[in-house]
């Protein structure tokens, strides 16, 4: 299912939300959406579902354009969660599989399914209420893959829970692309963005700042960190030349340069001060680029 996005802008009276934003979004791919908060990206979401009209421009998926037609092909895991407190997770579930369309013992062994594999068996007939943070997040993302969707969206799906439910949930939205969905996934944590998306939006004001691959996208940023550990003092290095940012730590010093070339400058005037523990090179963040593009940090 491949989605695209034709200039489209939506308005809420003077306020341009979202201003011409063009994306083509590739079948069977994690595409990271990112922005700081008012970026424009749950505007952006609530249009690919068809829960607002684009004031301008054309969303479609397959050529198709989006509205309630489209629904049972696409499953959304909001930020916030959504759930029914006083309802059992079976019940819960069971309903919101039928909106889809499926039929209740088709959505009962999937549910069966996702409760085994997310090690939670015994909450079939538990109240949604009586559940952690962390395990209603687990239940909000089964609701949004129940129907195998053939487009999924993903807001914040890590937050709330431990490194261990995290390792779990990206486990399954990695099997689910492999299986042919198309996810577009939007977090605060720019270190799961490097780890599951190829290609990549960055928002700010409506707009994008940021658009391509990965690859190409830190290619193209043209700073490189260079991280020192040594036993001797190091801040001269702050206002070394080529050198754009800098942050002691208890082991030496982080840098963010303008080029290898710094690195091997650098390299020539501090062999020979002492012990040198660590001199690594590395490509940019996705931070580093979300800090300076879109104008601000993302935590």
């Amino acid at each position: 299912m491949a989605l695209q996005l034709e200039k489209v802008t939506k308005k809420f009276g003077k306020f341009t939300a979202v201003d011409h934003l063009s994306l083509a979004i590739p079948e069977g791919e994690i595409f990271g959406f990112l922005g700081a908060n008012g970026a424009g990206k749950t505007t952006t979401f609530r249009m690919i579902l068809g829960l607002l009209d684009p004031t301008e421009g054309r969303i479609t998926l397959d050529g198709k354009r989006v509205d309630y037609s489209t629904s049972p092909i696409i499953g959304y895991l909001p930020e916030e969660r959504g759930l029914y407190p006083k309802l059992k997770v079976k019940d819960q579930i069971v309903y919101l599989a039928r909106l889809r369309g499926m039929k209740k013992q088709d959505a009962l062994k999937e549910l069966d399914y996702w409760l085994e594999r997310f090690k939670v068996p015994e909450y079939l007939d538990k109240k949604v209420e009586e559940l952690s943070k962390g395990n209603q997040q687990k239940i909000q993302f089964l609701a949004a893959v129940i129907h195998r969707p053939k487009l999924l969206i993903l807001d914040e799906p890590f937050s709330g829970l431990d490194p261990v439910n995290v390792e779990l949930l990206k486990k399954a939205v990695l099997d689910l692309k492999e299986a042919g969905t198309t996810i577009v996934f939007s977090s605060h944590r720019m270190e799961h963005v490097e780890e599951m998306c190829e290609h990549l939006c960055i928002m700010q004001n409506g707009k994008p700042v940021v658009h391509g691959s990965l690859k190409d996208i830190k290619r193209s940023f043209g700073k490189k960190n260079l991280v020192i550990h040594a036993d001797f003092d190091l801040r001269f290095l702050q206002e070394y030349r080529g050198v754009t940012k800098s942050k002691q730590t208890p082991e030496g010093i982080h840098l963010q340069i303008t080029g290898e070339e710094i690195a091997g400058n650098i390299l020539q005037d501090i062999v020979g001060k002492g012990f040198i523990r660590k001199f690594v090179l590395e490509e940019p963040s996705l931070n580093d680029i979300f800090i300076e593009k879109a104008g601000a940090s993302y935590e």
